[in-house]
């Protein structure tokens, strides 16, 4: 075992010393200062007025409001060099072939690949050890998922606290090793799904089934699609080669997309599970690499540019950020300073992002969503999502999966510092590029706009948001005032949003005030805007309504700092090989988890003598069509209106998520449980998430799935109180013996050690 170890440990450190030398390591440039973009002047609103005789600004008219982009200021491309052309290739292209080539065994005969084909195929044959399991579950987890949007939401105000998926997913991992691991085993499953059936009844698991394919699908498999293009899009902005455009997001999903299906398709879970291997590692070094390169850029950075993306509580100044220097301490310090500062509000640059406890109001992870809100997706993902546990499910015995669990555990806990760390930077030293970025999608909406209005004749409704308003007063107050006289709203309505409009103008105009002192006026509008816009919201036939307006793309952070920061250093082909391997092995395993639930919970009871080969051909067109469909959703989630694809991800899963942890959980350790509660459970979860969903869209959807979960756990005490009032029998689930179940003593004192290190990472960013 420690030979093949060092045997990945070597290969990871040869790609690296390639990286290094390849071109020689070239200093980390500071940014160019680049002054903050400023808003010209519009054309003067309407004077106050009664509703009905304010005349409605044109998109045309709109449109000079918000500063296009500088044409000079468009990010240079930066392909790679010949050299790191054929580096990147190389190492891709090794690690998917070694991938396959382990997957198959030389001394295995027909027969025998006939008899176990769909074990082998769909669980790698039940024989990964634990650092295979380790390795591969945090490069299924890792991806661009969280580079791209984990580290976008790090760089708005969220900050430090977006870690909490992380750090709390690392106590999340110890409890499933040694409460759901053992369960799952001992019934043998090829799914999660499949353990609703030994519990419940065959409803539970084939709704289950049809849920988790749905939501697999077109959430997280169509998400990570998108992210891995967005990074290739945001690098090669500009960029063409051989009449394709490198900078195109469907071009990037594409590529994304093939890669992965091709080599799950021929490989199956140990293919994905043998490359996991060497993604994982080059991943995490990969993310160290690009935060010493950020470091060190803001360490050099003039502190005249730095001081415009500082927490307005933070109390960084010009002379307190001190003069540049090329020290990784001095650019330690001054992400300090710059960030810190209490966490107050929801505007970015208001209050601190190094917080991990944020007020009860905060719209994205309140404090209340630690006591229980955030724990429901870290259960669901880690213990109950299919494409997770499909590699604990393949584990040689019960000791081998907890000591991987436990070791992904660990490895959660640096995550964060080559994610969110990240996120964070990107917006103190290219804040600006972020607001180009943003400025194009803004354009291309009024482009849009221009053509609803004159070619289709529905008047048009801008979705404003408060960082659009903060970055762009004169445009904002343009477009809410605009929505006001398109929707005829009453004069008290007119009245109040025309002050907060001239208050935040003036406010605006004036030095010496600040972003804090703005940003009362700033929510007002957005509140009052919001409430305007609802009746034509669900009158789309007679409106039409704009994608989210934003001021800035933070899920272009990540692919920004490697736009900027790599190219000359000898890192490029390296951090890009280890993004591109990592959201390639993602979606590999979540094609390889859909299809699986696909041919085992679906195909397979509708014909149940289906041979072991028939049921892997099944298996394989199964994962072609669900990456068609995911390919098809994923360019679509460019789009602003879901406020990020990390948001995506996380709030649509609330559709299935809290009710499916309420029903595992009575299933695991509530024997008692009646069999109507497993499809019963998940039914009541997903049309009162939809309802508060609908009734109340401004809770954060963390509180929203808090109560779900309370509601259906509530339900199923009730129906097992009923079922043993009425003498019902305990329900003994199955041991099939499909590998060893004795527990891991050294798992246990290494999960211990993982608790106690998340409680003092609490503690230092409380």
């Amino acid at each position: 075992m420690m030979r093949k170890l060092a045997t990945i440990l070597g290969a990871v450190a040869l790609m690296t010393w390639g990286a290094a030398a390849q071109e020689g390591a070239v200093p980390a440039t500071a940014p160019d200062a680049q002054p903050t973009l400023a808003a010209p002047a519009l054309t003067p609103a309407a004077e106050m007025q009664p509703a009905a005789d304010i005349q409605p600004a044109s998109p045309v008219a709109v449109e000079n409001a918000v500063p296009k982009a500088d044409e000079s200021s468009e990010p240079t491309p930066a392909p790679l060099s010949a050299t790191e052309v054929i580096l990147f290739c190389v190492v891709v292209v090794g690690v998917i072939a070694l991938g396959i080539w382990k997957s198959r065994d030389p001394q295995e005969t027909e027969e025998e690949k006939k008899t176990k084909g769909a074990s082998d195929y769909f669980l790698a044959g039940r024989g990964l050890t634990w650092w295979l399991v380790g390795f591969s579950l945090i490069a299924a987890n890792i991806s661009t998922e969280q580079f791209v949007g984990m580290s976008g939401k790090a760089a708005n105000w969220v900050g430090m606290a977006i870690a909490g998926y992380e750090w709390l997913a690392a106590i999340t991992l110890v409890v499933v090793a040694f409460c759901f691991l053992p369960k799952l085993l001992k019934g043998g499953v090829y799914t999660i799904p499949e353990f609703l059936e030994q519990r419940y009844d065959t409803a539970a698991r084939s709704l289950m089934a049809i849920a988790t394919l749905l939501i697999l699908v077109g959430v997280p498999t169509a998400g990570v699609i998108y992210a891995g293009a967005k990074v290739i899009s945001v690098f090669f902005t500009g960029y063409s080669a051989m009449g394709i455009d490198f900078g195109n997001i469907t071009v990037g999903c594409i590529i994304i997309a093939f890669c992965s299906t091709v080599y799950v398709f021929v490989g199956g879970l140990k293919a994905c599970a043998w490359t996991d291997l060497f993604w994982g590692a080059a991943l995490i070094v990969g993310g160290g690499v690009v935060a010493y390169f950020a470091l060190m850029a803001l360490s050099g950075a003039d502190p005249n540019h730095l001081v415009q993306s500082a927490a307005a509580n933070s109390g960084a100044t010009v002379a307190s950020l001190g003069d540049p220097s090329n020290s990784l301490w001095h650019g330690v310090t001054r992400f300090f300073e710059l960030n810190s500062g209490d966490a107050t509000s929801g505007v970015n640059t208001v209050g601190g992002k190094l917080h991990m406890i944020r007020p009860a109001d905060d719209a994205e992870i309140p404090w209340t969503a630690l006591c229980l809100g955030l724990w429901i997706p870290n259960f669901f993902y880690w213990g109950l999502n299919q494409y997770i546990m499909q590699r604990t499910l393949a584990s040689k015995s019960l000791a081998e999966g907890q000591m991987g669990i436990v070791f992904a555990a660990f490895l959660k806990l640096i995550i964060p510092f080559v994610v969110v760390v990240p996120g964070i930077l990107a917006y103190n030293l290219y804040r600006n590029d972020l607001r180009e970025q943003a400025e194009v999608k803004y354009e291309k909406q009024i482009d849009k706009s221009k053509d609803a209005a004159v070619v289709k004749g529905r008047p048009v409704i801008y979705r404003i948001t408060d960082s659009f308003l903060v970055e762009n007063v004169e445009a904002g107050c343009a477009h809410a005032l605009h929505n006001a006289a398109v929707m005829k709203a009453g004069e008290d309505v007119m009245a109040e949003l025309k002050q907060a409009c001239d208050e935040l103008k003036a406010d605006a105009a004036n030095e010496q005030t600040t972003l804090a002192e703005r940003a009362p006026f700033v929510a007002k509008i957005a509140t009052l805007n919001d409430e305007i816009i609802k009746p034509a919201a669900n009158d789309t036939d007679n409106y039409y309504l704009t994608d989210t307006l934003v001021g800035f793309d933070y899920d272009s952070a990540f692919g920004t700092l490697i736009r900027k920061l790599l190219p000359g250093t000898g890192w490029t082909w390296f951090v890009l090989a280890a993004l591109f391997g990592a959201v390639v092995s993602s979606l590999a395993s979540m094609l390889n988890s859909a299809s699986t639930i696909f041919t085992m919970d679906i195909y397979n009871k509708l014909r149940r003598n289906a041979k072991p080969t028939e049921l892997v051909t099944v298996g394989k067109i199964g994962l072609l069509v669900c990456a068609l469909i995911a390919l098809c959703i994923a360019p679509f989630l460019d789009s602003p209106a879901f406020g990020g694809i990390f948001n995506f991800i996380q709030e649509f899963q609330g559709f299935l998520s809290p009710g499916a942890l309420c029903v595992f959980l009575f299933g695991f350790f509530v024997p008692k449980c009646p069999r109507i509660f497993g499809w019963l459970g998940i039914v009541i979860n997903a049309a009162l998430y939809g309802f508060l969903k609908i009734w109340q869209p401004e809770m954060a959807f963390l509180n929203r799935m808090a109560i779900c979960f309370i509601t259906v756990v509530i339900i199923g005490f009730i129906f097992t109180a009923v079922n043993v009032a009425r003498g019902g029998q305990a329900i003994v689930l199955p041991d099939r013996g499909a590998v060893a179940l004795q527990s891991s003593s050294r798992a246990k004192i290494f999960g211990w050690f993982v608790v106690a290190a998340t409680v003092a990472l609490y503690i230092i960013f409380w």
